[in-house]
């Protein structure tokens, strides 16, 4: 919440109240890795500071994240606001398919690149590298088709997210660690671009939109395999960081606890959420939900539980997955009259509105659960599980992530 409110109030210094907007959860680790290698003002992070009273947080003051990490994670969220922007108007999603409103939206999203490119001169990034990979995109995705390595569709992500993980070494002042996060950052982009494709392929089938796996005929066992490999190499890459505590980013480092937390645990348990496959993932070969040299069978992120969570035992009749109820995938549609199925994607401007509810309710960080406001799918609340603080284990205490000492096999800190 301290990134997350220092990221908004950059924003809010930056460019004005409107450019709040464009606050997102993936700018936050930029600052999140700045923080964590400047250690105790150390570097340009510019460590903490107390805000004042925010409606969003219920008018109570919180202590933020503030200084270059911060603005740098300002300049790349208005970069990635805007070429989201400018791809549902390409797209004509929701209320961007009026012409008027597109237009509109594509002023905004003309300011935004353009304010993003400033943020970032102030302090020594340049945007280039993110506008041309956002450029490129578009005729990387035209040239695409049955055949073609879906890594040639996420290469302009992964140069983005390279560029602004390399970055934060230099705002932070080590620069040994540039190439480490270089490596960790365009595996970052590759793994948010498959999960993307992956959580969105049914909509665009039905839409007619465009899908990098649907165009490019890549399965969902070789999505999951690449998936995977990225989160394994997130980890080996992130062993070579030195955070500001001087500690290998092996998440012990008081500094690197929450980087730790984010990208070598959150990211393997982000990937079961989009395959279908949620299990504990602690366990030795059993990462993803299923047992080794077997394949997962994905149905989409809310699918029938797998590996150990499956159901055991006979099943109602009517059960939610039991092929003759209401929920038979094979049908696509629900013959006896149970839920309708869920809404399509909101538009960017009533995506917009259901954020700022969000966050009014703090649902986003408090709820068990709740509706994404752009895509409607089920999401945790940030503070949903924070169930784990009896575990006697050093490597919890460093990440706080989970519930069982087990947690130690899925991340190769050595404990």
């Amino acid at each position: 919440m301290a990134h997350l409110c220092g990221l908004c109030l950059a924003l809010r210094g930056d460019h004005g109240q409107f450019a709040r907007i464009v606050t997102n959860y993936d700018g936050l680790l930029v600052s999140v890795l700045t923080e964590a290698q400047a250690g105790d003002g150390g570097g340009t992070g510019g460590g903490r500071r107390t805000a004042g009273p925010c409606p969003l947080r219920g008018m109570r003051t919180a202590s933020v994240a503030q200084g270059e990490g911060a603005r740098l994670a300002a300049a790349v969220s208005l970069v990635l606001a805007s070429a989201k922007v400018r791809d549902h108007v390409a797209d004509g999603d929701g209320l961007l398919a009026r012409r008027p409103v597109a237009l509109a939206a594509r002023r905004a999203a003309a300011g935004w690149g353009r304010a993003g490119a400033r943020t970032g001169a102030a302090v020594g990034f340049d945007t280039a590298v993110l506008l041309d990979a956002v450029d490129r995109q578009a005729g990387v995705e035209a040239l695409a088709g049955p055949g073609t390595p879906v890594l040639a569709v996420t290469e302009p992500t992964e140069t983005a997210t390279a560029a602004a993980f390399a970055y934060t070494a230099h705002l932070a002042g080590r620069p040994a660690n540039a190439a480490p996060l270089a490596e960790a950052g365009r595996l970052f982009g590759r793994l948010a671009h498959l999960l993307d494709a992956v959580e969105d392929q049914a909509a665009d089938a039905a839409s007619g939109a465009w899908n990098p796996l649907t165009a490019t005929g890549t399965p969902l066992t070789e999505a999951r395999r690449l998936a995977d490999d990225a989160v394994h190499g997130i980890r080996l890459a992130l062993r070579e960081v030195a955070w500001g505590s001087g500690e290998s980013a092996r998440g012990r480092g008081a500094d690197g606890r929450l980087a730790h937390l984010l990208l070598a645990h959150e990211l393997p348990r982000s990937v079961d959420r989009a395959f279908g496959t949620a299990s504990c993932g602690h366990a030795p070969g059993h990462a993803s939900g299923h047992a080794p040299g077997h394949p997962p069978a994905p149905q989409g992120a809310f699918g029938p539980p797998q590996g150990p969570y499956a159901p055991q035992g006979p099943q109602h009749p009517h059960g939610p997955y039991d092929p003759a109820g209401p929920y038979d995938p094979s049908r696509g549609h629900h013959p006896l009259g149970g839920e309708p199925p869920r809404p399509g994607k909101r538009g960017f401007w009533a995506g917009c509105a259901a954020a700022v509810g969000l966050c009014c309710t703090c649902k986003a960080c408090c709820a068990d659960e709740f509706e994404g406001p752009w895509s409607r799918k089920k999401r945790e609340g940030a503070c949903g599980n924070c169930d784990c603080g009896d575990c006697d284990c050093s490597c919890c205490e460093a990440c706080q992530c989970c519930e069982c000492c087990e947690c130690c096999s899925c991340c190769d800190c050595g404990v």
